[in-house]
Order: structure tokens, then sequence, then C-alpha cells
């Protein structure tokens, strides 16, 4: 991946970046935006484990990704075959993703595999601040509640400043009412560009997205804190990028 925006890489860049905002809505799938879907099929090389524990949660590894999940539900892994994300999706009911149907609770947890999308890391700033974000959190189903950017660095070809590092990582939580319930919700993105979440979690990763939505209840923001912040890509968990963009 090139730092700067590179003459070669322009037009592929261009027209890549829809497909990278794609992925985010892959993953928005979890929170209950109408509209998006999600195949999955298996990754070569890249099994899905399950392990119980004597916790009411599942261990879940899908190659470099590793979560939690309530034990009730099932998990399915990410993208196409051939695709660059990686990662998985869990829900009580897997069958809302082939309905094309928002569930009332699940989650995603994805990344992008920069060295399989070939275009320069700024566009994937682009991909983490641009509009499937703003599905989810200006919705008619759907508001914020609250938001932190950790890190925001706007690359130098979209006005930034000359050597940007070009990275961006945020969360933020919500609520949303899906099938007439009412749930609550929380995601990271994180685009690592040249900055310093670039030295911690998957080497080649361009982007990571974690979404989770639960029924709302008086738990409810507690168990999103656990789902998000305990995800890990790699050697590094959720709360150790935050920590390490915080630097």
């Amino acid at each position: 991946m090139a730092r700067r925006r590179n003459p070669v890489y322009a037009r592929a860049g261009n027209r890549r970046v829809r497909r990278l905002i794609g992925y985010l809505v892959v993953a928005l799938v979890a929170a209950g935006c109408r509209g998006a879907t999600a195949e999955s099929a298996p990754h070569a090389g890249e099994p899905l484990r399950i392990r119980e524990s004597p916790s009411p949660f599942t261990v879940v590894t899908a190659g470099d990704v590793r979560a939690l999940i309530p034990d009730a539900w099932r998990p399915r892994l990410a993208g196409g075959a051939s695709g660059p994300e990686r990662g998985f999706i869990a829900s009580p009911d897997l069958g809302d993703w082939a309905r094309s149907r928002g569930p009332v609770e699940g989650m995603a947890a994805v990344w992008i595999d920069g060295t399989r999308v070939g275009v320069p890391s700024d566009y994937y700033y682009l991909a983490a601040t641009g509009p499937a974000f703003d599905l989810l959190v200006h919705s008619p189903e759907c508001r914020a509640t609250r938001s932190r950017v950790f890190a925001d660095h706007r690359p130098s070809f979209a006005s930034g400043l000359a050597g940007s590092p070009g990275d961006y990582v945020a969360v933020g939580e919500g609520r949303c009412t899906v099938h007439h319930t009412p749930t609550r919700w929380a995601y990271f993105v994180a685009a690592p560009g040249y900055g310093p979440v670039r030295r911690v979690g998957i080497p080649g990763s361009g982007l990571y997205v974690v979404v989770a939505v639960l029924r709302d209840s008086p738990r409810a923001p507690a168990l999103l804190d656990k789902l998000l912040l305990r995800t890990r890509f790699g050697g590094a968990s959720v709360s150790e990028l935050i920590r390490a963009a915080s630097v």
C-alpha cells in the first residue's frame, strides 16, 4: 500500500473505494440497517473455530479474529472466499442475513486485507469516515447517543497536512428500533493508515470494523463494551488498538 495517492492507483482507487464502504455496510447488518446483506463462504485456510467456556460466552476464532459471543448466538464467516474481507458475523438467527432483514441481536467483526485490495492507504480513511455509518446514526430507526474519536488525521490528498498518517480510530453507541424491538448498538472502526495503530494488530489490515447490537436492557451497555473491547485482531484487542491510537 502506498502512503500517498499514487497516479498509478488513482483510477482503481476511485472504483474500489465504493467496495470498501460496502464492506462497512456488511458489518452494519449486525446493527439492523435495512437493505444490507452479507453472503458467507469458507475462506481457504481460514476455519471457524468455536470454543465453549464455563461463562455464558463462546469464544469464536476466524483466522486472525477472535471474539466473545453469547452462548445462544451462532457464528459464520463473513464475506466470500475470494474477497478481501475477513472475520465473522454472529446472531441468534443467521437467517436474518439471507432474508435481508436486520437482526434484533447480532455482531460482526471484520477486517480488510489491504494486500488483496491494492489501493493506497488513504482510501481506507475515506471508507472509515464515509457514508456507511451515516446509515446507522441518521436512519429513521436509529440514533447515536455517544461517539468518541481517538485519531483523525485527514490524508494530504484530501486537504490534510503534508505527510499526514491518514489514520482514523473511533467508537460510537446508539439505539435503534428493529422489528418494533428497542435495541442498543455500539461500533468500533479503525483505518490504521501510517499511524501508531499500524504497529499493532494485523500488519496487512487496511480497515477494522466491529459492530454489535443487543435488545435494550439495563445490562446491554456493559455487555456491548465487553463484546467490542475484547475482540482481538491478530495480537491486539480493540482496547489495545484504541490505546495505541491515543498515545
